[in-house]
């Protein structure tokens, strides 16, 4: 199965900004814990991140994460919409879209059913809390697994790294609600 590609607009963005504070791939890498490589994908519209990785991309670039979620103009809705169908493995809007230099941003996740970000685990600096909407959730925090069903929260010190994923048959929507010092 063939990765999704980015969503034009953050590729872009993410690349002209790095451009703009000239700052290089490996610095960008150093600053984010990720590898250069991975940025690279990134850049060129191979994978979207994770929102945690776009918090992470967004500080080191000195950018409100929200800014690369949001999108501008009279096809707001639309680009939402493609950016959701282009996203790899689950699928996440912005509900603070002027949330520019503020430390908490609220997003709106959606998991396929069975699913999971291959490869993926997240780690950055603050606090995360999700609430399932809907459908079922396996979060693992550090070593620690829990299981979430329609109704239920969890809320953990994201320095831990955390890894999502749907075991259920149907579409997992979460809200998901980040901290950032």
């Amino acid at each position: 199965m063939a990765k999704a590609k980015s969503a034009p607009d953050f590729s872009d963005k993410m690349k002209r900004l790095r451009k703009k504070n000239g700052i290089t791939l490996e610095a960008l890498a150093a600053a984010t814990g990720m590898s250069a490589d991975y940025l690279e994908k990134i850049e060129n519209g191979e994978t979207m991140p994770p929102v945690s990785n776009i918090i992470q991309i967004s500080a080191a670039l000195t950018v409100d994460s929200g800014k690369f979620l949001s999108s501008d103009g009279a096809n707001k809705e639309k680009k939402a919409e493609s950016f959701k169908k282009r996203a790899d493995a689950y699928y996440y809007k912005t509900l603070t879209p002027d949330a520019e230099h503020k430390h908490m941003k609220g997003f709106h996740v959606s998991i396929p059913s069975k699913s999971e970000h291959a490869g993926v685990q997240y780690k950055h600096e603050g606090e995360e809390f999700v609430y399932v909407l809907d459908g079922v959730l396996d979060i693992q925090v550090g070593a620690k697994k829990h299981k979430l069903k329609k109704g239920q929260s969890l809320h953990f010190d994201s320095n831990h790294t955390h890894k999502l994923s749907n075991p259920g048959s149907k579409q997992t929507e979460l809200l998901v609600v980040v901290y950032t010092p």
